[in-house]
């Protein structure tokens, strides 16, 4: 994969890429400081792709996904894992919500991110659990260069007429130095290019073409203060997120049949059901440099609060409750991390580390699915990076991990007849598991001539989140009971990926195919059984097979021209169980982007560009799910800097999708639930003034 300038090394060694793709020294220099398949972007990408979510503005990486809820919030899925089965960090530090949930998305201002670096494959060696599918890792840590530098922009999208404002500042004075942010951001209901929808046989019609009550808002803000001096760097970032966001008023529990709200009031409105998110972060970054040595400590403390809001609704033996508290959620976690690295000559990188985590959710409401737990975590970890000549790298690690997670016991708050006596039904019973894992991984990076060759294999694993262990309680999103397992175990996956890329500074080249087993992969499956009428489905494990690829071509046809060809495919094939011989529920159908750009100048400050995207059709499906047919939409992008005085430059942004208001279905999208389809033509302005 072409990498995008300015290709430089930062204090932490990280490449940052600016939105052009380069090719020679550059690209072969970024290609070889991993055996695993990476790209990063930085926030000129991010600015020129902008599409409402930060997930979906990275869309466009091969491998990565954007598994939408709805216009203004996705997750990220990396080769189609995502939930627990890939880390997002913020300053290197693994974000802490509650990721495991299907409706909401990641409380993190896209606008505070300077860049962002996408792993693909097995990266516990690093990261510990969780990072089985990869680490999406994004950093606001930039360090400003003048006494004062800063940036307003301003945003909009017309499908569900979004309008934002982000503003940050910045400074440094000797060593010394503070950064601030802020983003406020409100949207509609959003269209999508139907007049009604037909669910579980139930007719329903759109207003205006609108979903009622998927309207929201967005707040944040982040402060960091810090100090930089030639062999020491601490910094302390404090960040607020704040998100709320309606629920399609048809989706939970048809409410629209039921309710007396009148949801077609307003199009900005947040009637019940809505949501609510705020995830506060304290998070200190320190490193000291001498020479051969160098050490770093990371410690943070989040506090994520998410409630959900119903009408109080009769349901099977529960009663109408009392007030719209359905769901709450408090989860606090403590995380610490500490590695040290040793470069005794230019040919040996011997690093060691260690981390520690510790979460505790606490759950409220008449609604219970999650049972309260505690989980406390652990690891350690060496690698050494061995470098036999300027262009052969070989690097080999091993890690050990230990956990343990807690269950607490719930029991309804209203009686259930059992025999034709009321009992109190336990739905969790108290719970205390222990899990420890080895993990290991070694890969090689080879360039010779135009061609750069790597390999990666490598173990890692996952724990079990409570929700597997201990859930007992209605999905209302998505019409079915779900059902833990506690005797699941620790999950793990063996991977092999490589890399092949050539170029001759015209064309680039690159394919990435990769192989994973998991011999104790978990989910949920359908099982014959129906509680309180609804299927239920129980967490089980199974063994599984995944493989696949990504493919990127890029052709910089003269001086002005570029093209673009990308395309990626994913297997997955369950191999024991009951549901043997089929695929993964809501596995990512294959897809293929073509782009061609047009740059008014050699230094890309100017360009206009057109692509179209082809999703395949999705029949391989795990029952009850639907199968998804394939579609193709278009799109187009433009972006320009205008130098407004020599400290001061205006950009303008331009992103247009599904410029033909197609309708078509995203295999993995919360609402292709409920045959709700992707929104319809959506074009985004920003707007922005740096200085």
């Amino acid at each position: 994969m072409a990498c995008t300038a300015n290709c430089g090394y930062d204090g932490d060694t990280t490449v940052v890429l600016q939105g052009v793709t380069v090719s020679g020294m550059q690209q072969r220099d970024y290609q070889m400081r991993s055996s695993q398949s990476t790209v990063a972007v930085g926030s000129e990408y991010l600015q020129q792709n902008f599409a409402g979510s930060l997930m979906q503005t990275l869309e466009g990486l091969p491998g990565v996904k954007a598994m939408t809820i709805g216009s203004g919030q996705s997750k990220p899925t990396i080769r189609g894992l995502g939930f627990n089965r890939m880390a997002v960090t913020e300053d290197g530090i693994k974000h802490e919500g509650q990721q495991w949930g299907d409706d909401h998305g990641l409380e993190i201002d896209q606008f505070a991110v300077d860049r962002a670096e996408v792993i693909k494959g097995p990266a516990a060696l690093l990261y510990g659990s969780d990072a089985i599918g990869g680490v999406l890792s994004l950093y606001t840590n930039h360090i400003p260069t003048r006494k004062l530098e800063g940036a307003v922009q301003m945003f909009g999208r017309t499908n569900n007429e979004q309008v934002g404002l982000s503003a940050k500042v910045g400074g440094r004075l000797g060593s010394f130095f503070y950064r601030a942010n802020m983003t406020l951001i409100d949207y509609a209901d959003y269209r999508v290019p139907t007049d009604s929808i037909e669910y579980y046989s139930y007719y329903v019609r759109l207003h205006n073409r609108r979903l009622r009550n998927t309207a929201g808002l967005e707040r944040d803000g982040s402060v960091m203060l810090g100090y930089a001096g030639y062999n020491f760097h601490t910094d302390l970032r404090v960040s607020d997120s704040y998100q709320k966001s309606g629920f399609f008023a048809d989706a939970h529990g048809l409410e629209v049949r039921m309710s007396d709200i009148d949801y077609d009031r307003s199009r900005r409105d947040i009637d019940l059901p809505h949501q609510w998110v705020n995830h506060l972060k304290v998070l200190s970054h320190t490193t000291w440099r001498n020479g051969q040595l160098s050490v770093e400590g990371n410690v943070a403390y989040q506090r994520n609060v998410r409630e959900e809001h119903s009408e109080p609704v009769a349901h099977g033996y529960m009663p109408k409750p009392d007030g719209t508290l359905e769901r709450r959620f408090v989860k606090n976690t403590f995380t610490g991390k500490g590695g040290v690295t040793w470069q005794p000559g230019d040919r040996h990188a011997l690093s060691a580390g260690v981390s520690a985590e510790y979460q505790h959710n606490r759950r409220d409401g008449w609604g219970f699915i999650i049972p309260d737990f505690e989980t406390f975590s652990a690891g350690a970890y060496v690698m050494e990076r061995y470098t036999l000549s300027d262009n052969f790298i070989v690097n080999g690690g091993l890690r050990y991990d230990v956990a343990k997670t807690d269950v607490r016991s719930y029991t309804d708050w209203y009686a259930t007849p059992v025999g034709g006596t009321p009992v109190y039904k336990q739905r969790s019973a108290s719970l205390s598991r222990r899990f420890s894992s080895f993990t290991w991984s070694a890969g090689l990076s080879y360039n010779t001539g135009g061609w750069v060759l790597k390999a990666n294999v490598g173990k890692s694993f996952r724990i079990p989140i409570p929700k597997e262990l201990g859930a007992d309680g209605i999905n209302y999103h998505i019409f079915r009971y779900e059902q833990g397992n506690a005797t699941l175990d620790a999950e793990e996956s063996y991977q092999a990926d490589a890399g092949i890329s050539w170029s001759n500074g015209t064309v680039t080249v690159q394919v990435d195919p990769y192989i994973n087993y998991f011999p104790n992969y978990i989910y949920l499956t359908p099982t014959l059984d129906f509680i309180e009428g609804l299927q239920l489905y129980r967490y089980t494990q199974a063994h599984v097979l995944r493989c696949g690829f990504e493919a990127q071509a890029d052709w910089k046809i003269d001086s002005h021209w570029s093209a673009q060809l990308k395309g990626e495919y994913l297997y997955a094939r369950q191999r024991s169980g009951s549901m043997k011989g089929y695929t993964l529920p809501f596995s990512t159908p294959w897809s293929a982007d073509a782009d061609i750009k047009y740059s008014f100048d050699r230094r890309g400050k100017g360009f206009v560009s057109l692509g179209a995207r082809l999703v395949g059709s999705q029949d391989e499906i795990v029952p009850p799910e639907e199968p998804t047919a394939g579609y193709w939409t278009l799109n187009a992008s433009a972006g320009k800097r205008f130098a407004v005085s020599k400290a001061v430059a205006l950009k303008v942004a331009l992103n247009a999708s599904n410029l033909l208001n197609r309708k078509y279905y995203n295999h993995t999208s919360y609402y292709r639930l409920i045959d709700v389809p992707e929104p319809g033509r959506n074009c985004s302005l920003m707007v922005g003034v740096e200085f």
